[in-house]
């Protein structure tokens, strides 16, 4: 019982207290990795420090093996689950790519069908790469002023469930990158009375496990597996992430479905940002987040009182495509001053040193989290300012979309694998596109392998070239051609 009580005491940091104590045992490392503690490499040492170097480790009895952890990984692991009210916690240093995979190969296999909105990020799409599971999409509606995809309706997903009552999960995305949220309650509720299970890619709300006002979490509204983003908005090194799973789900299933495809050479730098972010935020994530929402309801005061831009928010809230509205977001939409929130992002980078997390069609996101001071933000209203004095123009023009519903000809597993030719970007119109073009961030699919290219989505594709988007995902880095199926 008092190991049980040390376990999960949220001041304890297991693994980074396991590397201090290795750090000063001046062990000799005829192991890897190579650089010998950075002194095979000082160039590398140089850049990232010696206290850095000096702990990127491989995996040895004292400080556990993330593949199958029994002691320190272990304890971490159960504490982050104790913080994050989850039954299990899986680390995972292969980012939220890896933990979206991950949680879709664990309910999914060849053949089924599993209900998701399109709007989702390319990893899910991915994972259905890899598993063959079929997706049945229930398309999001548009918000016709702003362009962007909204949740995921309830009446949707209850006509969804109603026809593909063999689905084995519903997965749903929560909140957007834009902040919006679904009735995650409601959703969970359909799916378990069907027999299915509830899957979030909450890769944009580590924050709602410690924020008090914010929207619910998936733990919280019973969902059966999450996958958080804590390099996001929790602070910890990038490529780290979590997994939690619910009680109704095999934990030891999930583990040897993680380590599938996540590496046998886990990182302790990573690992070990997990273990203390996960104190951070549970020692003072409340406090620290309610700040963060207050900046932000400030910031967009502040910069719709600029006036020709719109920074959206909780008005937004209709109670059900736009259930909730996560206040930590500040989204902003741009078209009003002529500018697509691409050429928004390139001169507040450019221009004002400034980088904001994306711009796309219409809008822009500045990403808020724990590390953001007022006087930044005070910077970033400044700018915007002045960008609509020096820059506003005519909006005659512009395209409005940033979604636009796919025809889904076969499964992206199919599609993906088929044979295929390379065409001339504009001669594909009406063929079946075997890759995948998106905008990255937010790393949404225009096309994934196995949807129609339509000429909407082909003038969608070269309106978001012209203005600067980077378009990732087609073997042609240049997407000047695009592989479809023969």
């Amino acid at each position: 019982m008092k190991r049980e009580r040390i376990r999960l005491d949220q001041n304890r940091a297991p693994i980074y207290e396991a590397l201090e104590t290795f750090r000063k045992m001046r062990v000799v490392p005829f192991d890897v990795p190579g650089h010998k503690r950075g002194r095979g490499n000082p160039e590398l040492t140089a850049f990232l420090g010696s206290q850095c170097v000096g702990v990127d480790v491989n995996s040895m009895k004292p400080l556990d093996n993330l593949c199958h952890p029994v002691s320190v990984i272990r304890e971490a692991e159960e504490l982050a689950a104790a913080a994050f009210g989850a039954a299990h916690a899986f680390l995972m240093v292969g980012g939220t790519t890896s933990s979206v995979q991950s949680m879709i190969l664990s309910a999914c296999k060849r053949g089924d069908e599993i209900i998701l909105p399109r709007n989702v990020h390319r990893s899910v799409i991915n994972a259905l790469v890899l598993c063959g599971a079929v997706p049945v999409y229930v398309n999001p509606e548009v918000d016709q002023r702003l362009g962007i995809a909204l949740g995921m309706e309830r009446e949707q997903m209850a006509k969804a469930i109603a026809e593909h009552p063999n689905a084995v999960a519903v997965l749903v995305n929560n909140p957007t990158y834009y902040g919006v949220c679904s009735d995650l309650r409601a959703i969970v509720r359909m799916a378990h009375n069907a027999g299915m299970l509830c899957l979030v890619d909450e890769a944009h709300g580590t924050h709602f496990y410690f924020g008090g006002g914010l929207p619910v979490s998936a733990m919280a509204a019973g969902a059966d597996m999450a996958a958080v983003s804590m390099h996001k908005s929790g602070g910890s090194l990038t490529q780290s992430s979590l997994l939690l799973v619910g009680p109704e789900v095999h934990a030891g299933y999930v583990r040897q479905m993680i380590n599938l495809t996540q590496t046998t050479s886990g990182s302790y730098l990573l690992m070990s940002s997990l273990d203390i972010s996960r104190r951070n935020l549970a020692l003072r994530g409340r406090e620290v987040f309610h700040q963060v929402a207050d900046m932000a309801e400030y910031a967009r005061q502040e910069i719709n009182a600029v006036g020709g831009y719109y920074a959206f928010g909780r008005e937004l809230m209709n109670g059900n495509s736009v259930f909730d509205f996560d206040t930590t977001k500040l989204s902003v939409h741009t078209l009003d001053i002529g500018l697509a929130g691409i050429e928004v992002y390139d001169i507040l980078r450019d221009e004002y040193d400034i980088q904001i997390e994306f711009g796309d069609i219409g809008n822009i996101l500045a990403y808020l989290s724990i590390g953001d001071r007022p006087q930044e933000l005070e910077r970033l209203v400044s700018a915007l300012a002045e960008i609509r004095r020096r820059y506003q123009k005519d909006g005659t023009g512009l395209l409005h979309q940033e979604y636009i519903d796919p025809t889904v000809v076969t499964s992206p597993q199919e599609a993906f694998y088929a044979r295929k030719i390379s065409l001339p970007l504009q001669e594909s119109a009406g063929r079946v596109c075997s890759e995948f073009v998106m905008c990255y961030p937010p790393g949404i699919p225009i096309l994934a392998p196995g949807e129609r290219i339509t000429p909407e989505i082909l003038e969608h594709i070269l309106y978001a070239k012209e203005k600067g988007c980077s378009m990732t995902g087609s073997e042609d880095p240049d997407l000047n051609s695009i592989n479809v199926l023969e």
